[in-house]
This record gives C-alpha cells, structure tokens and sequence, in this order.
C-alpha cells in the first residue's frame, strides 16, 4: 500500500491495548509493524495511522490523559453503522453520537453521517460516512 502524504504517528500508553482497539473493534488492519519496538502502522478504507507506545522519543512535552487535546482525525469510512455497532456491542463509550451533520463549502452544503469516539487514550476519533452535496437553503 503507498502511504499517503500525512500520517499522524500516535503515542499511546499501551500499545497492547491500542492495538486490540484499532484492530478488533475498529476494524483497521496492520499494514506493517515492529512488535519488539510496540510500533504499527494501521489502514482503514484508505486512511493511515501509526501508533507507538510511548517510549521517550518526539515528547515535547509532559503525556497526561486525554492525549491528542485539541485535535480530531476525521476518518472517512464507507459504513459508519457497522463501526458504531461493533463499539456497542463492546460497550465502548461515544463522545458524541451518530448524527447527520451539513458543513458549508462555498455555496453548496456537504453532508457526513458522523459519530467521535476517543481511543484508549484519549485522541479523538471522527468517523464520517458522505452524504453528498446539496444546495444551500437561503
């Protein structure tokens, strides 16, 4: 798989743990890792993210819970139910539930079927199905 121009590296706390979510909840695939260094990098439908257990290298700074505070990774996924189904069925909490959301771009509306959920350690996760256009209501 080519990788793409952007892709985020997250620290976790438990790369254990982060896997398990990533891969048995949320549905990623290992695209390739480094077991003995607790490093993945994971795809979904065309997106990328690495995760590495934290390890001292690239902190810049004190790691408290939540991690990742002020930012949110849009993932865009072809089914958001089939993910809000598994996250129930594992009792995993939302941070905000599925919704359809219309977002302006110039003068038409694009629409997402959308829920967020934070990972195990708190960075927030927001998967978005599309919806397509339609013209803005004036």
């Amino acid at each position: 798989m080519k990788s793409n121009s952007l892709i985020p590296e997250l620290i976790v706390f438990s790369f254990e743990k982060s896997i398990n979510f990533y891969t048995k909840i949320l549905g990623f695939n290992i695209e390739y890792g480094r077991p003995e260094k607790k490093f993945a990098m994971l795809f979904l439908q065309g997106s990328q993210i690495m995760i590495n257990e934290k390890n001292g290298w690239w902190e810049t700074g004190k790691l408290d819970f939540p991690l990742g505070r002020g930012v949110n990774f849009q993932i865009e996924v072809d089914n958001v139910v089939s993910l809000v189904k598994s996250l129930t069925d594992n009792n995993y909490p939302f941070y905000q539930k599925l919704e359809e959301t219309w977002y302006r771009k110039g003068n038409v509306e694009v629409g997402h079927k959308e829920f967020l959920v934070q990972d195990p350690d708190g960075y927030l996760l927001r998967f978005a199905q599309d919806l397509g256009e339609r013209s803005i209501k004036i």
